[in-house]
């Protein structure tokens, strides 16, 4: 370390202490690393001197992009923020070639990429790459370690970017704005209070002896799997997006409430149990932190939820209940899941949970909208990336809503996913259709599949894999 180019020195937060501990301890160099990537389509000549101007002028505003981490010989983890530091970018020509072998390319680039990994020690944690296509589409490709950018820092890190690039393509300066930084996030941190977190997790936690366990979907015969980092999605229509959000504000439940319950009602069936245990993940930026919306670090937490799914109750009112727990749980959302772990009645080293469900609140396609030039579209093509967790669930909002999911290849296969996906859509197309339901009355099955069963009259069921 270099001491006169350091710029400042602090604790690290509760995810990013746990982020730290499954790196260091792991033998996975792909575990907490992003790949997004993006299509520039371009009329005209792209500035890539003006590109690669507004990256270094992003990575100089904000400290999080500018962080390496230090644990070793020290009683506990540090960040380092450095005063200067040179973000790597590369550029790469592929006109001329083949499609098909333009793609092939590409994901043995995205292989290598994740095959050098990050030392956690050396900022910055990210790196960017520029492809060029043919004359007018490029693919550049922006890799970073999660433990400093969360999912709602991205967007505004791009946002930044594009509004820069378009400036020094004009030939202007943009004046720097100084915002809120990660240190005083850290110290927001350090100012809550504990004792308080923990009668709340100790009183939501009480009598839990296990997580809600998905070993029934599990596929045994996964032994030497395919390495995949895939995300399979699904799209709702424009319609049946439009009715949720109706029933939503008509009884004022968030849009993140409503897909969340489906989920817990998912796990419900799967786990053929009324009380289920997740992780969700919250943003972690508190209103009385000043700033915290527009900050670029990790900032978000992921809290165990509880939920007890009463068949006999109707759909609507048992949202609202989930909603109120969810709030309340946002009071608390500081707390590290470490102490949370160590305060329910799970053995030492026990997961509180087997799945995250996270709703991206500041989704990337908007941000990009909002900062498009004339002479240029840009399109999110692409987002990888790994937790420790087997199944992450994500839910993008938009006038499309679309759940992903990103799972352990060495626990789940495509069948067994496709599955969820499936369930999921049908499942949000039924409580679009009818809310006034109980929740014992939502079926998994399909319209022909529900006809088809009626006929039969016998109970339906729906295979995984």
């Amino acid at each position: 370390m270099k001491t006169e180019n350091v710029e400042d020195i602090y604790e690290v937060s509760p995810l990013q202490h746990g982020i730290l501990f499954h790196c260091v301890y792991g033998s996975e160099l792909t575990l907490y690393f992003s790949q997004l990537g993006f299509t520039l389509n371009v009329h005209g000549d792209f500035n890539f001197v003006a590109f690669e101007r507004a990256w270094q002028e992003v990575v100089a505003r904000h400290t999080m992009l500018r962080t390496g981490f230090y644990w070793e010989d020290i009683d506990k983890p540090l960040q380092v923020v450095y005063r200067h530091v040179k973000l790597p970018i590369e550029q790469y020509d592929w006109r001329g070639i083949e499609p098909t072998e333009q793609q092939k390319r590409f994901d043995a680039f995205l292989a290598s990429d994740r095959a050098q990994g990050f030392d956690l020690s050396q900022a910055p944690l990210m790196r960017v790459t520029l492809i060029r296509f043919d004359d007018h589409s490029y693919q550049f490709l922006w890799s970073s370690h999660m433990i400093t950018v969360d999912g709602w820092s991205s967007p505004l890190v791009i946002k930044d970017v594009m509004e820069l690039y378009t400036a020094f393509c004009q030939g202007e300066d943009m004046p720097v704005v100084q915002g809120s930084t990660f240190r005083d996030y850290i110290t927001w941190l350090r100012q809550q209070d504990s004792s308080k977190a923990e009668d709340f997790w100790r009183r939501s936690l009480k009598g839990l002896k296990a997580p809600t366990s998905l070993r029934n979907l599990y596929v045994d015969n996964l032994d030497n799997p395919e390495e995949r980092y895939d995300e399979p999605q699904i799209k709702l229509s424009k319609a049946t997006t439009a009715k949720l959000h109706s029933i939503a504000r008509q009884h004022h439940i968030t849009i993140n409430a409503f897909i969340q319950g489906a989920w817990v009602l998912l796990l419900s069936r799967y786990s053929c149990t009324n009380e289920v245990v997740y992780g969700c993940t919250v943003s972690g930026r508190p209103v009385d932190l000043k700033g915290s919306e527009s900050m670029v670090g990790m900032l978000i937490n992921t809290l165990p939820v509880r939920v007890k799914v009463d068949g006999e109750q109707y759909l609507i009112p048992w949202l609202q209940q989930f909603q109120e727990q969810l709030v309340e749980i946002r009071q608390y959302e500081y707390t590290s899941l470490v102490d949370i772990q160590r305060w329910s009645e799970l053995p030492p080293g026990a997961p509180l949970f087997d799945s995250i469900f996270v709703f991206e609140n500041q989704p990337v396609d908007e941000m990009l909208l909002r900062s498009q030039q004339q002479n240029q579209a840009m399109e999110l093509t692409l987002n990888l990336y790994k937790t420790n967790y087997p199944l992450n669930l994500v839910g993008y909002p938009g006038s499309e809503l679309r759940i992903g999911i990103s799972y352990d290849f060495r626990s789940f296969d495509v069948a067994t996913i496709s599955g969820i996906l499936k369930h999921f859509e049908i499942l949000l197309q039924s409580m679009s259709i009818n809310p006034e339901v109980r929740l014992q009355d939502l079926s998994l099955l399909t319209e022909e599949a529900r006809n088809i069963s009626l006929m039969l009259d016998e109970k339906a069921t729906f295979s995984f894999v």
